[in-house]
């Protein structure tokens, strides 16, 4: 098998650190300055875009308006979910996704020195959930957020055939799902600290509305031919559930990846030797394969540049067996640490100059922009006129 460069991601607008290094020499003039048509815009990963736009249309009618909560719970799970199985997939991730903040928000204090999470809990009426953890103006991080959500809610169906490719007319209810995940941004004050960003999530489709079982059939199943009779039960007339808690459809995505304003090449082996070695005891095909997803997805198409030095990135990922990625998700997740603190340990103290300040702002610039180009313009339709 082919070996993969752990450090083939283009650095070419980035600074190397050297002992007598300064500011970049790279100039803003020298950044192209590219005018983007819309219909680039459009053709640009569709199936997750049109999604996203589908939902952000109807995030008012589709989830519940969160309320604050003064404790934490023992889960965001509805009851229904939580007296069905322990041993659920929604059960275990979100156990693992909670294990997983409270184990990385103690590292970064104890790495920090100085600063501590503030924590908000907030939940919804019909069940789900989250819990915000923020620290800022730290010792070592301007700010950090660790955030884990348990959400329930409802899709329309072309969401659903967005989120799976499938363009056909025919049309069905709304599409009740699950979702739960960690997202983290890490932003350190030190210029030559990077940036760390990670998420990982888990999503289910239950059955869309409208559906009956009669007798063990599916009398009305509109849009999903691929939904099997094997998966129903009846308890009761016209009712519905699944057998064993078996979803319709159901897929991880998430990933980690690394943003410095200055490159440090033990830095960036170090990040990828991690990564590779968590996707490596589950598949050896894995870390090529999402260190290219990465690189891929992570550029400002606009300024042909890429936002940072990669990582690992994966989505809609259910063609292997729903255990082992469950327990490839926890190590992702589980690894974060261990590929980021050291690094940081390294470059907090680190004295630097305004003009390294400057840079870093500059770096951070990129980093939001391309933010709002995935996460709104690509994911809205609008055009975007970039001059720089």
């Amino acid at each position: 098998m082919e070996t993969t460069n752990i450090l083939s991601t283009s650095t070419t607008l980035f600074p190397t650190h050297t002992a007598t290094s300064s500011y970049s020499s790279t100039s803003l003039s020298s950044i192209p300055k590219v005018r983007i048509s819309r219909q680039r815009i459009r053709t640009t990963n569709s199936n997750n875009r049109n999604l996203l736009r589908v939902q952000s249309r109807s995030a008012a009618m589709a989830i519940e308006k969160e309320r604050p909560e003064s404790e934490r719970p023992d889960t965001f799970l509805r009851d229904a979910d939580e007296a069905a199985s322990a041993k659920s997939i929604r059960s275990r991730f979100e156990k693992m996704i909670r294990e997983a903040q409270d184990s990385i928000c103690q590292a970064i204090e104890r790495a920090d020195g100085v600063g501590k999470f503030k924590e908000d809990v907030w939940s919804r009426p019909g069940g789900g959930g989250g819990i915000s953890r923020v620290l800022q103006d730290g010792g070592v991080w301007e700010k950090a957020g660790v955030n884990v959500s348990v959400v329930y809610g409802t899709m329309p169906p072309e969401a659903y055939r967005a989120a799976k490719g499938d363009n056909s007319a025919t049309k069905a209810g709304p599409v009740p799902f699950f979702a739960a995940g960690i997202s983290s941004v890490l932003h350190p004050k030190n210029p030559f600290a990077p940036t760390l960003h990670f998420n990982y999530r888990y999503f289910e489709t239950d059955a869309p509305k409208g559906i009956i079982v009669l007798n063990g059939l599916v009398s009305h199943l509109i849009g999903f031919p691929h939904i099997r009779t094997r998966r129903f039960q009846t308890k009761g007339k016209n009712a519905l559930r699944d057998l064993d808690g078996a979803p319709r459809q159901w897929w991880f995505g998430g990933g980690t990846d690394l943003t410095p304003a200055y490159i440090f090449e033990e830095d960036v082996k170090h990040f990828h030797t991690v990564q590779k070695k968590a996707c490596d005891k589950f598949d050896p095909e894995f870390y090529p394969k999402f260190k290219k997803w990465c690189d891929d997805y992570f550029v400002i198409k606009h300024r042909d540049e890429r936002r940072g030095l990669g990582g690992i990135f994966f989505d809609d990922l259910n063609g292997y067996d729903q255990e082992m990625l469950l327990s490839f998700a926890t190590e992702c997740a589980s690894s974060v640490i261990p590929a980021y603190i050291p690094i940081i340990e390294r470059r907090k103290d680190m004295p630097f100059t305004d003009q390294h300040k400057a840079w870093q702002q500059l770096r951070r610039g990129r980093y939001i922009e391309f933010n709002l180009v995935v996460h709104f313009f690509l994911n809205t339709n609008m055009p975007l006129l970039s001059t720089g």
